[in-house]
């Protein structure tokens, strides 16, 4: 099993992906709590040149709540990663983790079924961003 999905999608920018993105992330219920440019960071940090490389932190709040309140430690995998990549001249990739494979570790029935909904919500986003 994948740890993730992907699709790829066309883009002027990489910024201009990200206002897409998010916006497919919103139509599924989801909100970015954070953005890392990881462009600017490893430059800033260490003075690498790196592809247009950006990472979201996407949660929907109540399947977050539902996953809390079914296991308490879940907190340190949340929020879910979503990243945008350019991978050529205007297209880029989206890739989101898979709530179900990450979670595979813990045994908890009533978590596995709200990570198959993120799972879900989250392909969906990716599946409308495809080319």
């Amino acid at each position: 099993m994948s740890y993730y999905f992907a699709a790829t999608m066309r883009s002027d920018s990489i910024d201009k992906a990200s206002v897409r993105v998010k916006a497919a992330l919103k139509e599924e219920g989801f909100g970015v709590l954070t953005e890392i440019d990881v462009q600017a960071t490893l430059s800033e940090k260490i003075g690498v040149d790196f592809r247009p490389y950006r990472i979201l932190g996407a949660c929907n709040p109540k399947l977050a709540l539902s996953a809390l309140q079914a296991e308490d430690k879940i907190g340190t995998m949340l929020p879910c990663n979503v990243i945008i990549q350019e991978t050529g001249e205007g297209q880029f990739e989206v890739a989101a983790v898979d709530p179900v494979a990450s979670m595979q570790a813990i045994k908890n029935d009533a978590l596995g079924e709200t990570a198959a909904k993120v799972s879900a919500k989250l392909r969906a986003m990716i599946g409308a961003l495809q080319l």
